[in-house]
């Protein structure tokens, strides 16, 4: 990382307007076509344009979602090994998101009650079902 390059929270970025990722639980990890592919049930906050006001039996809107990092270039978890993308993706767990941030041009770091996965892709795009 150069000095040039600033760690920057999910919170900053974009993509993840009027979400909470904090409140958000992930389901699965694959790789598809060169894209890294987290399935997701995303936290919308009142402010998102598809937030729905809960039902009742419900708290919070929680919405299907995948977030994905285009042209995945490496993958790894804390400790872990080297491999085909895909086959590292499918030995991610699940659980609920602790922090999603970039540390540096096309490279992020994502935790969680899965550990901790660090990605080198472009920039993650957030996509409701």
């Amino acid at each position: 990382m150069s000095d040039n390059d600033e760690i920057i929270e999910w919170r900053q970025l974009r993509e993840f307007t009027a979400v909470d990722l904090t409140r958000s639980f992930v389901l699965s990890w694959h790789v598809d076509g060169g894209a890294l592919i987290i399935d997701i049930d995303v936290y919308l906050t009142p402010e998102h344009p598809f937030y729905e006001k809960p039902r009742p039996a419900e708290k919070v809107c929680i919405r299907p979602a995948y977030i994905e990092f285009p042209f995945c270039e490496s993958l790894r978890s804390d400790g872990g090994s080297e491999g085909e993308l895909a086959d590292i993706a499918g030995n991610f767990g699940h659980g609920a998101l602790k922090d999603l941030r970039r540390l540096s041009d096309a490279h992020y770091e994502i935790s969680g009650e899965f550990g901790t996965v660090f990605v080198d892709a472009e920039r993650p795009l957030l996509r409701l079902k």
